[in-house]
């Protein structure tokens, strides 16, 4: 006998009516062993529509808010000071790098001469890393870096090893470095080794030179070790003209000294090949508790023609 609609309706079917279960919609559609029912064409058109809609707002708001950083620090830079435009420090990070492989192709050559750590106390050791640090640090900020070689330092050595502790990223700075000594590459003619015991004193920084600090550090104050360095690879030796623009300053301890860090030699040499003047440079750079001063008479920069710079 066929059933009826109301036969349908009124049959139970766990206590509800199997009609009205037919009726019944499961929101439960993200729970575990359910599958989601596909939207139709329609509500999927819209739904990607929505989607791009909310995508451009927010790729919006991040344009704005990128336009209103920038903004900033234009209005920043212009507050320091006309024509110092703000980088971001991705840029800068990329002119640095720019600046300092081209000083590698072309620009002035400056060694640190690292032959003598054996003579060294561990102590000593890491300071001279600290030193080579700082030195790295100065060139990367220099208008007009020099090209900088660290020569005769072995892998196997107590300061290479110093390095790589102390250094972070120390293996990717742009330095040559290198086993040979100076002497293995360039000509004798061509090096000026600065030490402070040398008689000469250096009056201008040639582009046919390569200069070549001591690195050294001496707290048991060894008499002329970088000189007689120098004599030993038998090349020029010059030194700082502290004398001919400094003079001596009285103080309660009554200490004078002339031997500087290479990280200070190098801060006076940048200076010195982006200005031209000993007394700028030295005035700058030379440590007040040295014992010395800048000479109180004026006294003109020695020459300096941009072929020598």
């Amino acid at each position: 006998m066929a059933h009826t609609g109301s036969d349908v309706c009124d049959t139970p079917l766990n206590g509800v009516p199997e009609g009205m279960d037919l009726l019944q919609i499961d929101v439960e559609t993200d729970g575990p062993g359910r599958e989601t029912a596909p939207f139709s064409r329609n509500v999927s058109r819209k739904l990607r529509h929505w989607e791009r809609q909310l995508a451009a707002k927010k790729s919006k708001r991040r344009g704005e808010k990128q336009r209103r950083k920038l903004n900033r620090e234009q209005e920043s830079g212009t507050a320091a000071g006309a024509g110092n435009p703000q980088f971001t420090k991705r840029v800068m990070k990329a002119i640095t790098k720019e600046r300092l492989s081209e000083a590698q192709s072309t620009g002035l050559k400056l060694c640190v001469d690292l032959s003598m750590t054996d003579r060294m106390s561990d102590k000593e050791v890491s300071r001279l890393a600290g030193q080579l640090r700082r030195l790295y640090g100065s060139n990367k900020k220099a208008p007009r870096p020099f090209h900088l070689l660290l020569t005769d330092l072995r892998e196997d050595s107590r300061l290479y090893r110093e390095c790589l502790r102390m250094n972070e990223g120390f293996l990717n700075y742009m330095v040559d470095i290198t086993e040979e000594s100076c002497l293995d590459l360039f000509p004798p003619e061509t090096i000026v080794y600065l030490t402070p015991d040398a008689e000469e004193a250096l009056e201008t920084v040639d582009a046919d030179k390569v200069y070549v600090l001591g690195g050294l550090v001496d707290e048991s104050i060894q008499k002329k070790l970088s000189l007689s360095r120098a004599r030993e690879l038998s090349v020029r030796t010059a030194r700082l003209p502290i004398d001919e623009y400094m003079v001596k300053k009285n103080n309660a301890k009554n200490f004078h000294s002339k031997i500087l860090p290479v990280n200070q030699v190098m801060d006076i040499l940048l200076t010195f090949c982006d200005t031209g003047s000993w007394t700028e440079a030295l005035q700058a750079w030379f440590p007040q508790g040295k014992g010395y001063v800048v000479a109180p008479e004026d006294r003109p920069p020695l020459p300096v023609s941009p072929s020598e710079i």
